[in-house]
């Protein structure tokens, strides 16, 4: 039982950002949790994995140091990437462009409200509000279930990986076949990429390396920005808000619930497809079903 006057949430987050706690297990130990419990508390807490959460709230406060006049080599280390080239690519994923720009606002999309504040402080807003329930659930179930499928892709083989299973399907048919697990879970990740970058007007994304590790690093980034965006939609009553997406060729008019419809619709064919590609290659997988889901996640 929780003691009287004790924030668990404070403490949970200041397990995640200590200075010492680098690893999910190094943050497990500070909260006197096992990693599994721990990154399940976090993420029913926060509605953000905890490694994502301190990675995300570390390229904040290296952002707001490099505007105040800090170098980015400073800011890369004290931000806790071993390399200048490997914070300049994640700054620049994060942030659109290269740290050699400062960012105008350091805050990133957050599914929970919670920023770094300056000097060392958080910042939790009251904007980024709890969705209906049940548009949350089918959110968080779709992200939270794709990371797990992401998780067991990484002991597949990469020519398992990459081979055919489903010969012939194409879930979407503009977006290519969908026959192998590789070719399933790059669909899943890439899928929110493409409506953000419509969304918020950039480029398309350029896709790349879609090994499973490399695809679960770009889940990891997209999607608080994708819980994000549709928390605010919920939050506005902007469902019937128009997209005319000028990355369609002729430009196209979008309905917004109609594109989260689109979203969570494939998502779950694919990661059911995905499931069976799984299978074929000897892992073991649970059902996926939303119920046992909601159940873990409130244990």
């Amino acid at each position: 039982m929780t003691e009287p006057g004790r924030d668990r949430l404070r403490e949970l987050l200041d397990a995640v950002l200590d200075e010492d706690h680098a690893t999910l297990t190094d943050m497990a130990s500070g909260a006197f949790s096992s990693p599994h419990h721990f990154n399940r508390r976090v993420r029913r807490e926060s509605g953000e994995p905890p490694v994502a959460m301190r990675r995300r709230v570390m390229l904040e406060r290296a952002a707001w140091r490099i505007a105040g006049g800090d170098s980015v080599t400073a800011a890369a280390f004290e931000a806790g990437y071993e390399s200048v080239e490997g914070f300049a690519r994640a700054y620049a994923r994060a942030y659109g462009h290269p740290p050699s720009t400062p960012a105008d606002d350091h805050w990133l999309p957050a599914p929970n409200g919670i920023h770094f504040h300056p000097p060392m402080s958080l910042w939790v807003t009251s904007s980024e509000q709890a969705m209906n329930p049940i548009t949350e659930h089918l959110v968080r179930h779709d992200l939270d279930d794709t990371r797990h499928l992401l998780d067991l892709a990484r002991d597949v083989p990469e020519t398992a990986y990459e081979s055919s299973v489903v010969p012939g399907l194409a879930v979407l048919g503009f977006d290519g076949p969908d026959e192998s697990l590789a070719q399933l879970l790059e669909h899943l990740v890439a899928s929110k990429e493409v409506w953000l970058a419509a969304i918020d007007g950039e480029d398309l994304p350029a896709g790349g390396d879609r090994s499973a590790a490399a695809l679960l690093e770009r889940h990891d980034a997209v999607a608080p920005r994708w819980l994000a965006r549709v928390r605010d939609l919920d939050s506005r009553g902007a469902w019937d808000d128009r997209l005319v997406d000028a990355l369609c060729d002729p430009p196209e008019s979008f309905v917004m619930g109609s594109v989260f419809a689109h979203v969570v619709t494939y998502a779950a064919a694919r990661r059911q497809v995905a499931r069976h590609a799984l299978r074929h290659h000897g892992v073991v997988v649970d059902e996926g079903d939303p119920i046992e889901w909601l159940r873990e996640v409130r244990r």
